[in-house]
């Protein structure tokens, strides 16, 4: 039985890899930064570990022995940040990351899954063109995600370096975003709170309100279901391969698409949200990422359409399987 040890095991996606790990039947041991998970992770037979990631002397409270893989998803968001505080990504991605390394070299851990930002590319984005996973990285030098993704290529650089001096096996994720649930419906642009742009959608397919689809239709967006992105990690985990970047996607699907699948899968039946079209209002950023090294080196099959991730969607909402954790979509109102 294989040791998986997650790092921001109560964020998002450090949740999901952690439970889907021990369904697997992994062990796995979780570690976040919030002092208490509520009893989360006991309901479930993981241990749950409270560290400062930024504060080398924390990983003295973690096992040293026995771990056979570290999911690194720990560290300060841009789309969780209100306000501005760029020490936050220095201290937990740069600094963060390389007391990880350490850790790891002193326990003799031989492998890492890290979280490279999307934005690394941006400079490439509005194309249909797919873009691929080994593009030059290059920071944006505005904006609120300036300093997130210089903070992530530096740890990506760190990453490389102890790969080449020690070994280690390195696996670097590039995210589109996961779409996945979660009972927070919002997120923070310039550290202001807005909702999230699907979570507003499906609101107004709920309650059969009109949606107008801006711009172009026919503009594609990367999408990468939970489900799917699950299935890379776990690629990863078993692969035997030294490492590499990885995009992580399905290929992308259209605004008309996501549109059209989620007047289907919320709108009540008798009471479909009618769809119309508004081409000379803003045109959505477009881009898709070239998953064909995914699929070539690690096995990764997409199986998720924007449709099926919206059923997927529901049926996690109505479970509910994170509320001892995360809490419920009114703490958040």
């Amino acid at each position: 039985m294989k040791t998986i040890l997650v790092l921001g095991a109560t964020g998002i996606l450090g949740g999901y890899i952690s439970l889907h790990f021990k369904e697997l039947g992994y062990k796995v041991i979780a570690v976040g930064h919030r002092k208490s998970d509520n009893g989360f992770f006991a309901d479930h037979n993981i241990d749950y570990y409270s560290i400062n990631i930024s504060n080398a002397d924390d990983f003295n409270k973690l096992p040293k022995e026995g771990i056979d893989v570290i999911a690194d998803f720990a560290g300060a968001l841009p789309a969780s940040m209100k306000g501005y505080d760029a020490t936050l990504y220095i201290d937990s991605i740069f600094k963060g990351t390389y007391n990880v390394l350490e850790y790891m070299r002193r326990c003799n851990i031989p492998k890492i899954i890290f979280p490279e930002s999307l934005f690394d590319i941006s400079y490439l984005f509005g194309s249909k063109t797919p873009i691929p996973a080994d593009s030059l990285r290059k920071a944006p030098m505005t904006g609120d995600h300036a300093m997130y993704v210089i903070a992530k290529m530096a740890a990506v650089d760190t990453l490389l370096h102890y790969q080449a001096a020690y070994g280690l096996k390195v696996f670097i994720l590039r995210l589109s975003r996961v779409y996945t649930y979660h009972p927070n419906s919002y997120t923070f642009t310039d550290g202001v709170k807005t909702m999230i742009s699907d979570r507003y959608l499906i609101k107004q397919a709920e309650k059969g309100e009109p949606i107008e689809i801006w711009g172009d239709p026919d503009r594609i967006l990367e999408t990468c279901a939970m489900p799917d992105f699950l299935q890379i990690v776990e690629k990863c985990v078993e692969s035997e391969k030294s490492g590499g970047f990885f995009n992580i996607g399905s290929g992308g699907s259209t605004l008309e698409e996501r549109i059209k699948g989620i007047v289907e899968v919320f709108s009540p039946e008798g009471h479909k949200s009618k769809i119309s079209y508004a081409p000379q209002k803003k045109d959505a950023m477009q881009f898709v990422l070239d998953i064909s090294k995914t699929k070539e080196e690690l096995g990764y099959e997409p199986k998720y359409s924007w449709l099926e991730f919206c059923k997927w969607f529901k049926e996690e909402r109505e479970k509910q399987r994170f509320e001892k954790l995360w809490g419920k979509e009114e703490d958040y109102e």
